[in-house]
């Protein structure tokens, strides 16, 4: 029916179920009473006896079945068969039969699945016993008539009311994968949302934290250490300017790569994919790096293994910035000095950063985040990273494949 498969109905039938149900159940009554008013109650036992008041009864109980579907399916098929007991001992009125199509229907649709199973093979019996009790019975062919009104009243309702549930069922499951899918795609979006996140906070600390760490120490060295000879002021305030230059240059740069998508559609991933190019974070740009740190006051030994050859771009922006992270650190917490041995082997590349550790614990503050940072990077890349005390100097050592060499 039109009303069980999800379509808007009528407004003469009310908003609710509930409300349906009983406008239902008084339409089924106000139409048997127009039969009952016409006089068409068609007998299949003729009973001239019988008041034709009494088929009243059992219409006015199978229309209550009617209003019983959706809340108690079992009682309305109860009562309902109950009725056209009743009724069929009468003789049977057309007006009840037909409103028990219904209740059959509704059965079928509302009811538990055992019930229409249930349903399904009586009807399908009582059609089969009906067909063949006619032709015995006549004694011809012509007898299996007798099992049509059978089928009309009982099978066919049943075959519609398990198509329903069937359609009704399917969408429901449809609906709920649909619904599932959204929920994984929603899911999939935040941890997306997530990791460009932690990826974008991890460009922007390295990005920014190695000038900024230069500009803190000079700083703090020109207002710490009184009678500063105006060259060593002019160095000091040198450093910090070049520092916070290239700082902004870099964040600059960043910030730009972050509004550059054309037509909605880039994503952040793509974005931070394309900064080694843009921003020359590369381990080819180590000298460059090393200089600044030296400027910033660090003593750096650089030692070379292998022969340096082209990177892939992930392995290339990560080693340049785990080296940047590690220097800086040194900066802020050694003791002036540090060791950077860059190994080129046939299937990674090898960073090591070696530096002494101030025995007294001093140094710019830091919350961690470095070194979270950089095994992160090592750990994207399938790679290995190390970071401890290390034969009494504090080590880095990060190991990152390259994909060549097997």
């Amino acid at each position: 029916m039109w009303w069980d498969r999800g379509m808007r109905p009528p407004p003469w039938l009310g908003s609710g179920t509930a409300g349906r149900d009983l406008t239902l159940a008084g339409a089924s009554l106000v139409g048997g009473l127009v039969l009952y008013g016409l006089g068409m109650q068609p007998q299949i036992i003729p009973h001239p006896d019988v008041p034709p008041a009494l088929f009243l009864a059992p219409l006015l109980a199978v229309c209550v079945a009617v209003g019983l579907r959706r809340v108690a399916p079992r009682t309305s098929l109860a009562v309902g068969t109950g009725a056209l007991v009743v009724d069929t001992a009468l003789g049977n009125s057309l007006g009840t039969v037909v409103v028990y199509t219904q209740v059959l229907y509704d059965a079928c649709v509302y009811g538990p699945p055992r019930l229409w199973r249930w349903l399904l093979g009586i009807t399908v019996t009582l059609s089969v016993i009906g067909t063949v009790a006619g032709v015995l019975g006549f004694g011809q062919w012509r007898g299996a008539a007798v099992g049509v009104p059978v089928v009309l009243a009982g099978l066919l309702p049943v075959l519609t009311g398990i198509s329903v549930r069937q359609y009704r069922d399917q969408a429901a499951a449809e609906r709920a994968r649909a619904e599932q899918t959204a929920r994984l795609v929603e899911l999939d979006r935040r941890q997306a949302v997530g990791a460009e996140r932690a990826r974008m906070a991890r460009e922007l600390h390295d990005v920014v934290a190695n000038h900024l760490s230069a500009v803190a120490i000079h700083a703090t060295a020109v207002l710490s250490v009184p009678g500063l000879e105006r060259g060593q002021v002019e160095s000091a305030l040198r450093v910090i300017r070049e520092s916070s230059v290239q700082g902004l240059a870099e964040m600059r740069q960043m910030i730009e790569l972050l509004r550059e998508p054309s037509g909605g559609d880039r994503s952040a991933a793509g974005t931070l994919g394309a900064a080694p190019e843009t921003v020359a974070a590369r381990l080819a740009e180590a000298d460059g790096l090393v200089e600044r740190i030296r400027a910033a006051g660090l003593a750096v030994r650089v030692r070379t293994d292998g022969t340096p050859g082209p990177l892939p771009v992930g392995v290339d922006l990560a080693a340049y910035r785990i080296v940047q992270e590690s220097l800086t650190n040194a900066l802020k917490h050694g003791t002036g000095e540090a060791e950077l041995t860059i190994a080129y082997r046939p299937a990674e590349v090898v960073l090591t950063v070696e530096n002494p550790v101030r025995p007294d614990g001093s140094g710019l503050p830091g919350a961690g985040a470095g070194l979270i940072g950089m095994r992160e990077r090592a750990a994207l890349l399938a790679g290995r990273f190390t970071a401890g005390p290390h034969d009494g100097r504090w080590q880095v050592r990060a190991a990152l494949p390259t994909g060549e060499g097997g």
